[in-house]
């Protein structure tokens, strides 16, 4: 059924007050489609059908809508029925919403949850932002090395409903000291009577709780894991963090690199969510440091005033000179961004990079600068000598953008910044006042400026 057709079903059932009927409709839904209904309903209606719900669908329901959604239900329900959504949410789910709480409301919530989902979730909150601990979740099966087969199935029975997954199981020691995984498959296509300790995989890939968030995606692309187990400094398993994570994970990373390179601040909150006086701080210091660092092009534009009275024509390819370094720089810098970020590229390789780079700009410059002769002496009828400056010009600028597009985001990760920060708009400008000295010296010299 289109989802068109299912939203205006949906909204006749609340309107005709149908409520039984549209609980039966909701049952056989799938929990993240009936969170993207949500989404399109008025407020009101929103309430009214998580209301309606089947409870063993609501805190998954919850968990898949958007957190200004969490946000009105939460706190329209009451206390009571509030700690029952967060008692039945994952922990990372729980803390995630949290955060974007008011404190006040955070801590109403946290009083009507159960103790155990206030010492989870008081523990994830202690690990720094960003960190594999922050968004790791504590639901989990762990299995003591000296148990049985049948023993082992029978746990995971028992405590399998409320963790996040059942398909790996982690064996601990008496310590909690993480000593292997067991799949699900090898223990139900063992004999009942086998030690876990003998079946398990001794060959374990963990992630310690302070490893930053980026890197912990790293580690899920290079194992192809769905899960992997967190560790503290001695080897305890603490968590797990699963596949949904990293994809959550991805797109932050994915936006704030995103941002960077647009010369923005980068935020964890939506478009939609941010308001305007926070977008004006996110965009004005950026917008401050290249606006003044652009008066260097002024300058320079100034102090060639005499050159530019005597040949009044070399003004009018002022734009298109600056515009084409800026565009060579950005392509460069965010090919290598995107390589870094991948770790495609090392700062090692930067003699490498810097060799390709200069080939393919000389490439794209010649090919500009024909193209550009033959426009400047057919269309613009400019004078040969002219056309020579702009064209030289043009293939000494591509150069230089494509050589400071590749090698300012290698130097500033070297330094340990962002490399995304050395995008487009820093690059252009810093590419913009060095067109403008190769374009007068060129000038100068052949016209005898």
């Amino acid at each position: 059924m289109e989802e068109s057709v299912l939203l205006e079903e949906i909204k006749k059932l609340l309107d005709t007050k149908q409520y039984t009927r549209l609980r039966q409709k909701l049952s056989e839904m799938i929990e993240a489609d009936i969170a993207a209904l949500l989404g399109d309903l008025e407020k009101n209606d929103q309430l009214k059908l998580f209301r309606i719900l089947p409870k063993d669908m609501a805190a998954d329901v919850f968990s898949y809508t958007d957190v200004d959604i969490q946000h009105y239900i939460i706190t329209s329900l009451s206390e009571r029925d509030a700690g029952s959504i967060i008692d039945n949410l994952m922990a990372d789910d729980a803390v995630d919403m949290l955060e974007e709480m008011p404190a006040n409301i955070v801590k109403r919530l946290l009083a009507s949850a159960s103790a155990e989902t206030r010492r989870d979730i008081n523990n994830l909150l202690r690990y720094p932002e960003d960190s594999a601990g922050s968004i790791m979740t504590v639901e989990f099966v762990d299995l003591k090395e000296n148990l049985t087969v049948e023993q082992s199935i029978e746990r995971i029975r028992n405590v399998g409903v409320d963790s996040e997954t059942i398909n790996i199981c982690y064996v601990l020691d008496t310590r909690r000291k993480l000593v292997g995984t067991v799949a699900l498959r090898y223990l139900l296509l063992s004999q009942p009577d086998e030690i876990i300790g003998e079946i398990m995989n001794e060959n374990v890939i963990s992630i310690n709780t302070m490893m930053d968030q980026e890197e912990v995606a790293r580690q899920f692309k290079k194992y192809d894991f769905t899960a992997m187990p967190v560790v503290d400094n001695e080897n305890r398993l603490v968590g797990i963090i699963t596949v949904d994570d990293i994809v959550d994970i991805m797109e932050q990373e994915a936006t704030e690199d995103i941002e960077k390179m647009a010369a923005i601040v980068p935020t964890d909150k939506s478009y939609m969510r941010t308001g305007v006086w926070e977008t004006w701080k996110k965009r004005i210091p950026w917008l401050l440091l290249l606006m003044i660092s652009a008066t260097f092009t002024g300058g320079i534009i100034s102090s060639f005033e005499d050159a530019l009275q005597a040949s009044v024509i070399l003004t009018a390819f002022i734009p298109m000179l600056m515009d084409t370094g800026g565009n060579a720089g950005g392509q460069a810098s965010v090919t290598i961004i995107r390589g870094l970020s991948l770790e495609e590229i090392e700062f090692r390789d930067i003699f490498k990079v810097i060799w390709k780079e200069v080939r393919v700009a000389a490439m794209c410059g010649l090919t500009l600068g024909i193209a550009n002769f033959v426009k400047l002496m057919l269309w613009d009828r400019v004078g040969f000598s002219v056309a020579c400056v702009v064209c030289m010009t043009l293939v000494a600028v591509v150069i230089i953008a494509k050589f400071v597009g590749c090698t300012l985001p290698m130097f500033a990760k070297k330094m340990g910044f962002d490399p995304a920060v050395m995008a487009s708009p820093f690059i252009t400008t810093i590419v913009d006042a060095i067109s403008l000295l190769i374009y007068f010296n060129i000038a100068a010299t052949v016209l005898g400026l």
